[in-house]
Parts: C-alpha cells; structure tokens; sequence
C-alpha cells in the first residue's frame, strides 16, 4: 500500500515587492508516496525552485494545502517548520553550500548540533557518512581543499547527517563535471535504493533519467507527470 508522504492541492506562490506583484505559481496539485525518486524540470522561469522551496519548508505557498506526512505546513509555527527541516528533510544545492572554515567533517556534523547529538555520537556518524561517500581520506580537508564533486559529496553526506526520509537535491550537478555527475547521482540512485524519497530539481534531461517519475513545470503549473 502506498504511503503518501507529500500532498499538494492548489499551491500558488505570489511575490510582493512594493506596489508590484509577481506571480510564480498558478495552482498545482501533486501527490509524492514514500521511496518515490521524482525528477523536477522546466526551463528557467518555470517555478522549479520556488517549487522547492515550498516542498522543503524554505517559504510559504500564498494560498493551497501542503500536507506534509499529514500535517498541514501553513499550521506549523517557525519552530516546528525548523524542525521538520532540521530531521524530516535533507537538502542538496547546486553551490554546495558548505562553511568554509569548517573541514569536511565539521561541515557533516553540524545539522547534528542542532539536533542535540551528543559529539561522540556526531563524529562517529559523520565519519561513517563521510566513508559512504568515498571520502573517508578527505575528512580534515577544508572545502577549498576539495574538488566540486568532493564537496558536492560532502554536501550529500551533510544531508544525511540526521538520517531523513527525504532529499531534496535543487540542480546538484549544475556546477560539476561529467565524471563527478555521474558519481554524485549514483549516490542518489543507492539511497533511493535504500528507501528514501529523493526530490530533484534538474533542466538536464539526461539526469531526469535516474528519476523514476518525471514531473515537468511551465509557467508555473505542472504540463506533464510521468512514471
């Protein structure tokens, strides 16, 4: 039986900067079951990242329901919305987003910080995490120590750091070479094997192909939903 996970009804998103307001969303329904491996596209303008930005409790819908594991998101106070960040949702960016003045390691275990791990339990887990990733040998390493596809895989194994059932990856190969594309969505590919809900925002049509449903935005609305 499958077990929804996410539920959207009629999600608009509305900008306001003064006096102008600018519409990015117009209406979208969507239904994601746990272990799906979604590939979300559209070219430049289409809404994907305010999309996801609204999937992964970053911002707010101006008007719809999103029912996230069966709660609705609009009801959760800031605190709640953090949490829900901080343990149910893990996030990939293009730009890696990592500390600079933390290594590798640091870099893994700080989303653990603010979930109360203890720091024993925090260096073993990034360890392991950072070993799953192929970079057990690079755990000292500052980011600028580090080529785009290591820190890429960093980033990876940050996300993983509190054990989520969902990644939510926005354009992760956009800045890496072939080679390291390949390797970083393989890692997407085994932990979707192991369960896990993978969201990921591409324009590239060859990595839509790791996904196992395909949704396509334009101009705000989903035009085409495939599996």
């Amino acid at each position: 039986m499958n077990q929804t996970v996410i539920d959207i009804q009629g999600i608009t998103k509305t900008y306001v900067n003064g006096k102008l307001s600018v519409p990015v969303l117009h209406g979208i329904d969507l239904v994601v079951n746990k272990g799906e491996f979604v590939s979300i596209m559209g070219p430049s303008g289409s809404g994907k990242s305010t999309f996801m930005n609204i999937l992964g409790c970053l911002d707010r819908p101006t008007t719809g329901s999103y029912r996230l594991n069966g709660d609705e998101v609009a009801t959760l106070s800031d605190d709640e919305l953090a949490y829900v960040r901080n343990k149910q949702i893990g996030f990939v960016f293009q730009s890696f987003n990592l500390l600079t003045k933390l290594t590798a390691l640091e870099n893994v275990a700080l989303p653990m910080i603010y979930a109360g791990v203890n720091k024993k339990m925090r260096i073993e887990r990034a360890t392991q995490l950072l070993q799953s990733v192929g970079l057990g040998e690079r755990m000292d390493h500052l980011p600028s120590e580090l080529s785009g596809g290591q820190r890429q895989r960093v980033a990876i194994a940050r996300a993983l750091a509190n054990n989520p059932a969902i990644i939510m990856a926005d354009e992760p190969t956009g800045n890496l070479d072939s080679k390291s594309t390949i390797d970083v969505m393989n890692i997407f590919r085994g932990l979707h094997d192991e369960g896990r809900m993978i969201l990921l925002v591409t324009h590239e049509p060859d990595i839509a192909t790791y996904a196992s449903r395909n949704v396509v935005l334009k101009d705000g609305i989903i035009v085409e939903d495939s599996i």
